[in-house]
C-alpha cells in the first residue's frame, strides 16, 4: 500500500514548542540539503516490505529502477536506456544502461532486474508492496547481462510504470539473495546500503533522520549538494518551525493554516501543487479474506448498501473543503485524484450523491431503521441502536475537525458515532485485522492508476493467516476486477480512461471508499539557503506542476549571496527539464500509496 500511513504523535504534542532534533555533524566545507521526512516516516527499509511514503522516498533515491518519470507523468530513461514491445504486445525487450556499478563495486546487470521481479513474481512475502504491479507477467529473464525481456500472459498497457522511483525499485541479487529465507524479517539496515542512485543511504535513525551522501558519478547528474538530510518531525508544526528558523530548507505536507501564514514569511516561498491524492473514510461492508473467510469486528449494518448511501449523503463535502482546507483544495467524487485529468472521472447526471439530509433520513426510513424517541435508529434485524466507531489519526488535527463534522451530520440522520484516535500503528493494526467500522484514510497516486485501482481488488484482501493483505476497505467486486484486467491490456488511451470511469463508477456506487477531498499539495522552500529546488511556473490560480524529488533534489544547489532565487518571485527555480519534485504524491504509483497525515493512514 503505499498509503502513506502516517507516523504516531499525541494531540498534546501539538502544544508543545519546537525543539530541534539532533542531526549528524557534517564536515567543514561540505553543504547539506535539509528537507522534512514524509510525515509518513519509515515503516521499514526493507522495500519489498515498504509502504510508508517516507521509506519509498529514500528508496527512490538509492536504488535505480528500469525507468524515470517526466513532469507531465511519461516514461523516461533510467537502468533502461530503451525499450520495445513485440508485435502482439506480449514481449518487453529493455536494454540496460552499460558499465553501471553498485556502490560496493559489482556491476550492475539485467540479473539484478530480472531477480527483483522474479522474487516478487514467486515470493509471497517479496509480493507483499507491490504483488500486484507483476500478477500478469509470465516470465522475466535476463538473456545477456545488458537485456532483460519480461513476458506477459495479456497484453499489459502499464508496463514503464511497473518500476519507476515511486514504484519497484531494482536491488543487488549479490546481496539480496542471502536474505530470501527470512525476508519477512529482514530489516536492512547496514549501513552505507549497497544501492545505486543519486544519493546513498549512509545513516537512519528510527523517528529521527535519514542521512544520505551524493553519488558523485552518478550517470543521470550529480547532485550539487555533499549530503540529503530528511529529518522527521512528531508534527507538521515543528517542521514549519523548523524551516522559519532556518534549520530546514523544505516541508511538504503542511495544512492550510500553516501554509497562509507563510505565504509573508521572509525568505521563504509557499507554493501549492495540484491534489494527487484523496482523504476518505473508508467503510468496512465485512471484511474478509481471499478464501471469503469473514474477519473483524465490524458492525453488521455497514453490509447494507442502503446504510454506506446514507451516510455519504449525510457527508457535506463542500464544507469539509471550507472548513478544513480553507478551500485549499476540491470536494471528491471519482476514486483518481483530478491531478491527472486523463482519468477524471464524474458520475452521470442525476446519479451524484451529494449533501442532503432528508435524502438521507428517507433511504434509512426506507430500508426499516426506525428512529426512537431518541432520535437514534435501531437496526431492523437486531433491534440495536445505530452506533459506529470511527478511528482516526490521533497526530492529525485534519481528521480531528473532519471526524467532527462527520459525528454531527450522521446524529442529524440517527446514527451515533464514538470517535476512536489511534496512532498510527494501532490504526494501521486494526484496518488489517478489519476490526474497525470506519476509518480516516488517505491515498496518493501518480500518472498510471493501476496500483490505485489494483487495492480494491479482491486478490490484495489478506491470506487466511493475515498476510500478504494490501487492501484498505476489503473490497471485492468480480466486474470491477474483470474491469481492472481489461484497463490493463488497453493501450489505446481512450478506451483505458472508458474503462478506468467504470470502475470509478462502480467504487462510487458501493461507497466503501467514501472520498471527502481532494487536497492541494502545501509546500514551502527557502529562497536565502537553496536554489532549484523546486520547478516550474504557477498557473493563474497560483498552483505549481507536479513536483518529483528524484530529479530536484539532484538539481537543488547551495544559494549564494550573488545567486538570484527565482523563488521569490512567482516563479521557482527550474530543474532538470521543468522537471519537477513529487512533496506529497508519494505511491504514488506511483505508489499505492498511503499517505501521512495528507495522504493514506
Amino acid at each position: 500500500m503505499r498509503i502513506l500511513r502516517r507516523t504516531a504523535a499525541t494531540l498534546a504534542a501539538l502544544a508543545l514548542p519546537f525543539v530541534a532534533l539532533p542531526t549528524p555533524a557534517a564536515a567543514s566545507g561540505d553543504t547539506t540539503l535539509r528537507v522534512s521526512m514524509n510525515s509518513s516516516g519509515v515503516d521499514t527499509l526493507n522495500p519489498f516490505l515498504a509502504y510508508f511514503d517516507g521509506a519509498l522516498d529514500i528508496f527512490g533515491q538509492v536504488y535505480p529502477s528500469l525507468n524515470s518519470l517526466k513532469p507531465d507523468g511519461s516514461a523516461t530513461p533510467y537502468l533502461a536506456d530503451s525499450w520495445t514491445t513485440s508485435a502482439d504486445k506480449l514481449s518487453w525487450t529493455f536494454k540496460i544502461h552499460k558499465g553501471l556499478k553498485w556502490s560496493d563495486g559489482q556491476p550492475i546487470t539485467a540479473e539484478d532486474a530480472a531477480w527483483t521481479l522474479n522474487l516478487i513474481m514467486t515470493n509471497e512475502t517479496a509480493a507483499t508492496a507491490n504483488g500486484s504491479l507483476v500478477r500478469n507477467f509470465a516470465k522475466v529473464e535476463a538473456t545477456d547481462a545488458n537485456t532483460l525481456v519480461i513476458t506477459t500472459k495479456e497484453p499489459q498497457s502499464n508496463m514503464l510504470y511497473v518500476s519507476t522511483p515511486s514504484s519497484i525499485p531494482i536491488v543487488p541479487k549479490h546481496i539480496w539473495e542471502k536474505h530470501t529465507g527470512d525476508l519477512k524479517n529482514f530489516k536492512n539496515n547496514s549501513f552505507p546500503l549497497v544501492g545505486y542512485g543519486p544519493w546513498k543511504l549512509v545513516t537512519y535513525k528510527t523517528e529521527q533522520y535519514a542521512k544520505l551522501d551524493a553519488t558523485k558519478d552518478f550517470f543521470l547528474g550529480t547532485p550539487k549538494f555533499d549530503h540529503l538530510l530528511e529529518q522527521q518531525y512528531k508534527t507538521t508544526d515543528a517542521a514549519v518551525a523548523a524551516l522559519r528558523s532556518g534549520q530546514l530548507d523544505y516541508v511538504t505536507s503542511m495544512n492550510s493554516t500553516q501554509f497562509k501564514a507563510l505565504q509573508s514569511e521572509k525568505d521563504v516561498k509557499a507554493f501549492q501543487t495540484p491534489g494527487h491524492h484523496w482523504s476518505a473514510i473508508e467503510i468496512n461492508a465485512g471484511a474478509r479474506t481471499r478464501n471469503e473467510r469473514p474477519i473483524g469486528t465490524a458492525n453488521p449494518v455497514l453490509a447494507d448498501q442502503a446504510v454506506r448511501t446514507a451516510i455519504a449523503y449525510a457527508t457535506d463535502k463542500k464544507t469539509l473543503v471550507k472548513k478544513v482546507l480553507n478551500d485549499l483544495g476540491a470536494p471528491g467524487v471519482g476514486y483518481l485524484p483530478p491531478a491527472w485529468s486523463q482519468w477524471a472521472w464524474t458520475p452521470e447526471a442525476g446519479k451524484a450523491v451529494d449533501f442532503d439530509l432528508a435524502k438521507a433520513n428517507a433511504l434509512l426510513d426506507e430500508a426499516g431503521y426506525k428512529k426512537g424517541k431518541d432520535g437514534l435508529r435501531t437496526a431492523p434485524k437486531s433491534g440495536k441502536k445505530l452506533n459506529l466507531r470511527l478511528g482516526i489519526h490521533s497526530d492529525s488535527t485534519g481528521d480531528a475537525q473532519i471526524s467532527s463534522y462527520v459525528k454531527g451530520w450522521l446524529k442529524d440522520i440517527g446514527i451515533e458515532v464514538t470517535i476512536q484516535p489511534f496512532g498510527m500503528t494501532k490504526l494501521n493494526d486494526n484496518l488489517a485485522k478489519g476490526d474497525w467500522d470506519m476509518l480516516m484514510d488517505s491515498w496518493g497516486t501518480g500518472p498510471d492508476p493501476s496500483y490505485m485501482l489494483g487495492i480494491q481488488t479482491c486478490d490484495t484482501r489478506p491470506q487466511d493467516d493475515g498476510t500478504s493483505g494490501s487492501t484498505d476497505a476489503f473490497h471485492c467486486d468480480k466486474e470491477y476486477d474483470k474491469l481492472f484486467q481489461e484497463q490493463i491490456q488497453a493501450f489505446d488511451p481512450a478506451e483505458r480512461a472508458r474503462i478506468v470511469g467504470q470502475m470509478q463508477d462502480i467504487l462510487y456506487r458501493h461507497n466503501q471508499d467514501m472520498i471527502l477531498y481532494y487536497d492541494n499539495g502545501l509546500a514551502a522552500a527557502r529562497t536565502d539557503t537553496v536554489t532549484g529546488l523546486v520547478s516550474g511556473k504557477a498557473d493563474a490560480a497560483g498552483v505549481m506542476p507536479t513536483q518529483l524529488t528524484f530529479w530536484n533534489y539532484i538539481k537543488a544547489a547551495p544559494a549564494t549571496e550573488s545567486a538570484e532565487s527565482s523563488m521569490s518571485t512567482g516563479t521557482l527555480a527550474a530543474g532538470v527539464g521543468g522537471v519537477a519534485l513529487i512533496g506529497v504524491i508519494g505511491v504514488l504509483a506511483l505508489r499505492r500509496r498511503k499517505a501521512n497525515a495528507g495522504d493514506r493512514e
